[in-house]
């Protein structure tokens, strides 16, 4: 009765902090405020159980210096955005995309364009704030919805976080199960290649409405772009020195140090800027500047200060995950949800469901990876069942829906590089509601009489 009684109180706390995130959304209030009252909430509640506040400050401060690689990575990605196009890189990429686009599938060729580059790059938010911000210009162009050029792309670039070897939380699941790239591999692959085919042709379907576009107002963009800046086949070199580095395995802040610094010197050797501009590009973002006004609303970024409030955010959620753990509030409800599990089919839906549920109630994938796995390990071996496929399971819920979610993590990085909201991009990520159906269903038919 005791247990059932901590759990109930467990649960109307994440209920609580979860309202007071998605009230923060409604009321159109900056969603720091949701986590820090849910925070303020969640350190009240642990006090009066018995707490000490000292430790409990701590544990906050523990949790903001344990994520100082990351803050350091989300400024360089405001950079990296703003340096992409003050070089010169993304407007050429739009003007030599405008040409070869023409009567051509873009969200189809885009979307297949994505799945490769995010593979070989290993992280989604690195796939969109680089060659992402190019295809969305280029879809933009082309007359395409935003909400829907983004959705596509945020369906291409988190294939990343799913399978890529480079990719951090791949790497966390092969060490929290124990098992090799490889092993795992092979098991994914089985339910990665239906969920890229039925999603290419949901965007094929999708993107032959848009085959037919203004192509005057492309060779419009096409001549304020060269108009505007000095385009060459050279300034190429920056996206093939970034997806370089990502191959060969760099730490993520060397990578996008590099990257700026080479697309500094980029903008002063092609569009002659100087040292005081790219300082300010850098730090306070880019506007376009052609002939075409229309054409400058798709050539804005917003720089490292952008990505302040971003920043909030994650140190909001990672804190209030934080104490979360430190309270011990998600273990006795994760125990909960594992009791009657009986055969394969059963376990598999609950590693979903876990997986997902976290990732939803804790804003980040790390929690949808290490608790399911700490929790169900055990019982896989007890079924027979290979830990891989906990891999392929939780690879295919819980990280992949992360970015539909507006108060999750990656959705505050997405906002200010593509400049929407998940509430408006979501409905058009049709990868990430396909997978965890494709999921369910491969295993259903792997597993139902086992």
């Amino acid at each position: 009765m005791e247990t059932k009684k901590l759990a109930l109180n467990n649960i109307s706390l994440m209920i609580i902090c979860l309202g007071f995130i998605i009230g923060s959304i409604i009321m159109s209030i900056p969603l720091y405020y949701g986590f820090l009252a849910g925070i303020v909430l969640t350190v009240t509640v642990l006090v009066k159980s018995g707490y000490i506040l000292r430790d409990l400050v701590k544990t906050i401060f523990t949790a903001v210096y344990e994520i100082k690689n990351l803050i350091i990575v989300i400024l360089f990605i405001g950079a990296t955005t703003s340096i992409w196009m003050a070089s010169g890189v993304v407007p050429t990429i739009m003007y030599y995309g405008f040409s070869y686009m023409e009567g051509v599938n873009f969200l189809f060729a885009a979307f297949l364009i994505m799945v490769t580059v995010s593979l070989f790059m290993g992280t989604a938010i690195g796939t969109m704030s680089t060659v992402g911000i190019s295809l969305s210009g280029i879809g933009m162009g082309l007359g395409i919805p935003q909400s829907v050029v983004v959705g596509m792309l945020v369906s291409g670039a988190f294939i990343a976080d799913k399978i890529s070897p480079l990719s951090g939380l791949i790497n966390l699941l092969m060490t929290t199960t124990g098992k090799r790239y490889k092993d795992i591999f092979k098991t994914m692959i089985v339910t990665l290649i239906p969920t890229i085919i039925i999603a290419a042709a949901v965007y094929y379907i999708i993107g032959l409405s848009y085959t037919t576009g203004d192509y005057d107002k492309l060779i419009l963009y096409r001549e304020a772009i060269a108009e505007g800046f000095n385009t060459s086949p050279y300034l190429l070199i920056l996206p093939v020195i970034i997806l370089g580095l990502s191959i060969a395995g760099l730490n993520s802040i060397i990578t996008f140090s590099i990257g700026v610094g080479v697309g500094s010197i980029l903008s002063i050797l092609f569009q002659g800027s100087d040292i005081k501009t790219i300082i300010m590009s850098i730090l306070f973002g880019y506007r376009g500047n052609t002939p075409s006004a229309e054409l400058n609303k798709l050539l804005v970024s917003g720089g490292m200060v952008s990505m302040i409030e971003a920043i909030l955010m994650v140190i909001g959620a990672i804190v209030l995950v934080q104490l979360f753990e430190k309270g011990n509030i998600l273990l006795p409800i994760m125990e909960k949800l594992v009791n009657g599990i009986n055969n394969k089919i059963t376990l598999v839906r609950r590693t979903g469901l876990l997986s997902t549920l976290l990732t939803v109630a804790t804003c980040d994938q790390t929690a949808g990876i290490i608790l399911p796995t700490k929790i169900l390990k055990n019982k896989y071996e007890e079924l027979d069942l290979d830990l891989a496929v906990l891999t392929r399971t939780i690879s295919d819920t819980g990280i992949i829906v992360a970015p539909l979610m507006p108060w999750n993590i990656n959705s505050f990085l997405i906002k200010p590089i593509m400049g929407i909201t998940a509430a408006q991009y979501a409905p058009f990520a049709v990868l990430c509601f396909i997978c965890p159906v494709v999921s369910m269903t491969i295993s259903y038919i792997l597993y139902r009489k086992k």
